[in-house]
This record gives C-alpha cells, sequence and structure tokens, in this order.
C-alpha cells in the first residue's frame, strides 16, 4: 500500500517484505541492533570519530566558528544525532576552550540507554531537542535509516525487492506512489535488468526533520554518499559484523547501511543555501591537514616530532581518498548568512 511515507512492503511472499520494513525490525525493533547494550557500534565498524580525536578537534572548532556567527549566546547548543556511546560528543566537550564549553549545553541522541560513567553535563535523549541555538552534527546516521530498495525486472519496471529474515530476495511489486516520484526525480535506475535502485525518500524527511529543530545555527551530516552524477549501478546496501563487512541479512545480528543521496537531502532541508563538500576539503578548513611536520623538529622536539608524525598520520586517515576523506558533508545554515564562510581555514589564535 501507499501512504505519506511511501510506499510499504510488509509481510508478502513466503513472509518476505520490502528493506525498509526489515532494516527497521533488525535495527530499532526489540532486541534490534541498535537497541542492544554493550560496547556499541563501535565494536562492528569504525567511523571517523574512532579514527581519531583530531575529528572531535574539528567539530569543536566548527562549533566554536558557529559560536562566532551567532555573536557568542549565553547557551550554545551542541547536540550528536546517532551518538553511539557518546564518543563525539565527549571529545567535542574535551577540545573546546574553557570559555567556550562553560556556556555548551551538549546533547547525545541515541536509541539505547545512557552509558554509565558519560559526563554528566551531556544530556542523553531519543530525539533532538526543539530550538537548537548552536551545531547539529549526525555522523553516519542517514545511512542507518531504513529505506526499501528498487531492482529493474526483465520487462525493463523497477519492482520493490522484497527479503526473508535470512537475506534472501526476490522481487515484489512494481515501484509505486511518493516512492516512484522520488525514484524518477533523485535515482532513475534504467531499463536494464538487474539495475538496483534504493529510495531515499525517508532519510530525505529525517534530515528535514532533524535540521527542522536548529532555529539558529548549522545543522550538519555527515556520510557515506553519492549524488546525481555518481548513483552506484546497483545500490550499496551492505552489513558490518564484529568489524568486517558481510552480505546484509535483517535478523538483528549486523549493522545494516546504504550509501545517502545527500542531494536529495539537501533538496529536502528547510531552508536554501544548502552546502555539499567532501570531507577531506571540510576538514582541511577546519585545521585537519596531514602535512607531516618538519624534520628540522625532530632535532629539536624529538618527543614533539613523533606525536606530530602520529597526528600527520592520523589527519592523512581523516582526509584520504577512496575513503573517509570520500564522505560527503551536508551543511544547512539556519539564520546565517553562507555556509561557506565557515570553512575558511584560519589561525588557531582566530578562532577562540
Amino acid at each position: 500500500m501507499t501512504g505519506d511515507d511511501g510506499q510499504v512492503a510488509g509481510a508478502a511472499e513466503g513472509g518476505a517484505r520490502g528493506w525498509r520494513a526489515a532494516a527497521e525490525e533488525a535495527l530499532y525493533g526489540p532486541g534490534g541492533f541498535y537497541r542492544r547494550p554493550g560496547e556499541g557500534p563501535a565494536g562492528h565498524f569504525r567511523t571517523s570519530v574512532h579514527a581519531s580525536r583530531l575529528f572531535a578537534g574539528a567539530v569543536a572548532r566548527l562549533l566554536c566558528r558557529v559560536d562566532e556567527a551567532l555573536g557568542r549566546p549565553a547557551v550554545l547548543d551542541f547536540v550528536d544525532m546517532a551518538a553511539g556511546r557518546g564518543e563525539l560528543v565527549t571529545g567535542v566537550l574535551a577540545a573546546l576552550p574553557a570559555g567556550v564549553a562553560a556556556r555548551t549545553r551538549a546533547y547525545a541522541v541515541e536509541l539505547t540507554g545512557r552509558p554509565a560513567g558519560l559526563d554528566p553535563r551531556i544530556g542523553w535523549r531519543a530525539e533532538p531537542p526543539e530550538g537548537i541555538t548552536g551545531l547539529l552534527f549526525a555522523n553516519e546516521w542517514l545511512d542507518n535509516v531504513p529505506l526499501n530498495v528498487a531492482e529493474v525486472d526483465a520487462a525493463g519496471v523497477p519492482r520493490l525487492v522484497l527479503v526473508r529474515d535470512d537475506g534472501t530476495e526476490l522481487l515484489g511489486e512494481p515501484v509505486a506512489g511518493p516512492d516512484a516520484e522520488w525514484l524518477a526525480r533523485w535515482w532513475p535506475p534504467g531499463g536494464e535488468e538487474g539495475l538496483r535502485a534504493e529510495i531515499g525518500l525517508p532519510r530525505d524527511r529525517a534530515w528535514a526533520a532533524a535540521a527542522g529543530t536548529v532555529a539558529r545555527g548549522l545543522a550538519v551530516a555527515v556520510d557515506y554518499a553519492h549524488t546525481a552524477v555518481s548513483r552506484p549501478p546497483f545500490g550499496t546496501l551492505t552489513a558490518f559484523r564484529e568489524g568486517r563487512e558481510t552480505a546484509p541479512v535483517p535478523d538483528g545480528s549486523c549493522d545494516l547501511t546504504a550509501h545517502v543521496a545527500l542531494d536529495a537531502c539537501a533538496a529536502a532541508g528547510p531552508l536554501p543555501g544548502a552546502l555539499l563538500l567532501a570531507q577531506r576539503d571540510a576538514l582541511r578548513a577546519l585545521g585537519v591537514s596531514g602535512a607531516r611536520p618538519p624534520l628540522t623538529l625532530a632535532a629539536t622536539d624529538p618527543a614533539g616530532y613523533v606525536r606530530a608524525l602520529a597526528g600527520a598520520g592520523e589527519a592523512a586517515e581523516l582526509t584520504a581518498p577512496g575513503g573517509l576523506g570520500d564522505f560527503g558533508w551536508l551543511v544547512q545554515p539556519v539564520g546565517l548568512a553562507r555556509a561557506a564562510d565557515l570553512f575558511v581555514d584560519v589561525a588557531d589564535d582566530e578562532e577562540h
């Protein structure tokens, strides 16, 4: 059937259903992957947050720039969407200058319970607060918003892909309603049998809702991404379990993920002025360069040289082509003149 949220494929042949419904239960249902206690997502896959503290430092720098653009409000909000176990928000608070940290109201948004020992300054919520003045930052959130998958059949018709709990797939009904409209605009799969597309309508709506909680400031989504000029012909749906990529099976045992059509999300945002950046460009503008320290430092400060060399290696990983550097950043300003003005590389002493 079709409703306001797009096409819904429930129970069908042999218990198969659309990937959106299957992933919703597998990830977020009772006993789902993201509902389980323990080490959380970090035990199954590595994000920029886990790769280096430099990432949290860059986000802290961005928050400082937003703070300056807002005129240094009495209360500055930082909201970490899909916070895992609070690693990013903890790192951001640690990296902020004392004067900014004292005014910062920090939130972690996650479905699981609050981790033991989390900094008491951090509020723990299942949904972002309304009326944010500051920065909402969603690192690798949208790729976990469940969506339906379409595949072109022998007659050239895009059909919903249905899946059983063991991962077996079969084709269902033709894509219709809002899902079909989204495909036609953002990801027309072509007429060749076997071509696939992932219907990003739920992600567009999720992003619009999250960005809509910002009253003044910036909303940022960072993720595996593609745009209209580079859609993958067979889709990107995959899974991760215990640090390894594996076949996607909607049984709750693994993370289910698909790359994000960030251009579609940008168009769905609450306001104009959205900016799309590659992570390497965003982080370099925020002071993460990957440049090696001069060899002369090894003679004058050997310990400092070793630290700087390690930092350069971490920065190189965060900005590497073919890796984390290819991630997309969707930047939505709210009540600010231009998002691009916040991504200008300036010296550290100009930030604070």
